[in-house]
């Protein structure tokens, strides 16, 4: 089971040291960053790929609502305050759940595992093909399950945590990592071909013994591949003499 990574904008030591505890003691979730004001917390977001954000909302100079609202990227926003009165503005700018302190581990896992439901599924793949028996499978864009038919795409690429999928006219960055996407994908039509690359094997070009071309695209064969990749293109039908 892939972690979630998890930041804590907290400005209480004790409080702080808590939301560790709980943290650690729940299967799927890592604690990857403890900031104590909003300077700290923006420079771990620049430098750091993070899924959840237990975030407090009295904080020095900047509160924790203001901050959330400054974000451009996507996040599970968990607010923690002693304070009642916010609730109604933190569900407003979406958070995902709204703790009072003292938190009780109870209500703390209660809010972790609405990220958790939000988060399944990732990719919801069809159970019927369409008329042509083409495979289609929908993917998890900016909180859209977007279609893709799978023999458009041209290939994969690895963003660490998430691919970036190239087809003819668009490309798509979700959440997934290569090996996870490569279980998904029809192994008689997709080839891994480096650690960062899946291709589809029916719209190669070109290629030599260093490198693969899928259009304009040239895409490098990774040394631990390099024999698989020659034996699939071999005795793959529309590469033989």
């Amino acid at each position: 089971m892939q972690k979630l990574n998890c930041l804590i904008l907290e400005d209480e030591r004790l409080a702080a040291d808590v939301l560790k505890d709980y943290i650690n003691d729940i299967p799927g979730l890592q604690l990857t960053a403890v900031c104590s004001d909003v300077f700290a917390a923006t420079e771990a977001l620049r430098t750091q790929h993070f899924d959840i954000l237990f975030v407090d909302i009295h904080l020095p100079k900047v509160n924790g609502i203001d901050f959330v609202k400054s974000l451009k990227g996507n996040y599970h926003i968990i607010f923690t305050t002693a304070y009642h009165q916010y609730a109604v503005e933190g569900f407003n700018i979406n958070a995902t759940d709204y703790l009072l302190k003292p938190i009780e581990f109870s209500r703390f896992l209660e809010a972790v595992n609405r990220v958790f439901d939000r988060l399944k599924p990732t990719a919801i793949i069809e159970n019927t093909n369409t008329p042509s028996e083409r495979k289609v499978h929908f993917f998890n864009v900016d909180k859209k399950q977007v279609k893709v038919y799978m023999d458009d795409i041209l290939f994969v690429e690895s963003l660490k945590d998430y691919v970036r999928i190239h087809t003819a006219d668009k490309k798509l960055t979700t959440k997934f990592q290569i090996g996870e996407l490569e279980e998904l994908l029809d192994k008689h039509l997709f080839l891994r071909v480096h650690k960062s690359f899946i291709i589809n094997t029916q719209q190669i070009t070109a290629f030599n013994a260093a490198e693969i071309e899928i259009g304009e695209v040239v895409i490098p064969i990774g040394r631990s591949y390099k024999e698989a990749v020659s034996d699939k293109l071999k005795n793959t039908s529309e590469f033989k003499k």
